[in-house]
């Protein structure tokens, strides 16, 4: 299969949960011998889904995709793979009563309805697509996509010695809100370290070198690839309830069970990618 895969930036422009999950799941589709071209979304245009016409697309960020392109991908068959909530305008849905926006704040809902799939990252995910788009082509994937060599690491990490500290994800984004999640260590003295680092192992390594980690987003999270990797590495987790993760079943399991189910959803993942497109 000849696919297509649209995207914002990818992994080597910005080191992001959403990017690490699209680089892995590119590798695997080749691995498994179909042919993947990656492009960033502002050097889409009509002329290049023209020139691209019969193959498959993957369209995951795509805040960047010409509304031209957007037009003419009704034509072809293409899947969403959704990151985060790009059916309103803010792509913000923490700002509405639970979450649900008001008509005027809806955007490509076309665009979203005509695709083959959306794929989601949980069910608290889709709950929050669906309150505000009538679409019966909602897909909860359940889960990320880590690299072997990844899911190897974080095993270790597993069984590693961790200090009586909390990991805190050192954030310029404001709605990661660090800032809330260090007084919160304050106010319940408890010691914490802020884990920031370009390099993915070493960020790994570092996050996992601690017995807790704690984090209250601003917004919905729809997965919250770094809750689930404090877990999967033995750690405790503090979080608020716009966690995603915390509402899927699997999210019981902690240390090497949890690695092994996102090792099985590898292939999961991947199969219902596939399935939707074909």
């Amino acid at each position: 299969m000849k696919i297509v895969f649209i995207a914002d930036f990818f992994v080597d422009q910005i080191l992001g949960g959403g990017e690490l999950n699209n680089e892995e799941l590119i590798i695997m589709l080749q691995e498994d011998g179909h042919t993947v071209q990656k492009i960033q979304s502002h050097f889409v245009d009509r002329y290049f889904i023209e020139s691209n016409s019969r193959k498959k697309f993957i369209v995951a960020n795509f805040a960047n995709l010409q509304q031209q392109a957007i037009d003419s991908l009704y034509g072809e068959e293409y899947i969403i793979y959704e990151h985060d909530h790009k059916y309103l305008r803010s792509r913000d849905p923490s700002t509405y009563p639970d979450f649900k926006a008001p008509a005027e704040e809806l955007v490509n809902i076309k665009f979203y309805k005509n695709a083959r799939a959306v794929l989601c990252q949980s069910q608290f995910h889709l709950n929050i697509i669906k309150k505000n788009v009538d679409l019966d082509n909602l897909v909860n994937l359940s889960g990320n996509i880590w690299s072997l060599e990844s899911l190897d690491l974080m095993r270790q990490s597993v069984h590693n010695k961790k200090t009586a500290t909390c990991a805190i994800m050192d954030s310029p984004i404001s709605h990661k809100n660090t800032a809330d999640a260090v007084k919160y260590c304050e106010a319940t003295q408890r010691p914490y370290n802020l884990v920031k680092s370009s390099d993915y192992k070493t960020f790994l390594n570092e996050l996992g070198s601690n017995e807790t980690f704690v984090f209250f987003p601003k917004t919905p999270e729809t997965l919250s690839r770094i809750v689930v990797e404090a877990r999967m590495m033995g750690m405790s987790v503090i979080v608020n309830k716009l966690i995603g993760a915390t509402q899927e079943p699997w999210y019981k399991l902690k240390g090497d069970e949890l690695i092994t189910h996102m090792h099985q959803k590898r292939e999961t993942i991947k199969n219902i990618v596939v399935e939707s497109l074909t």
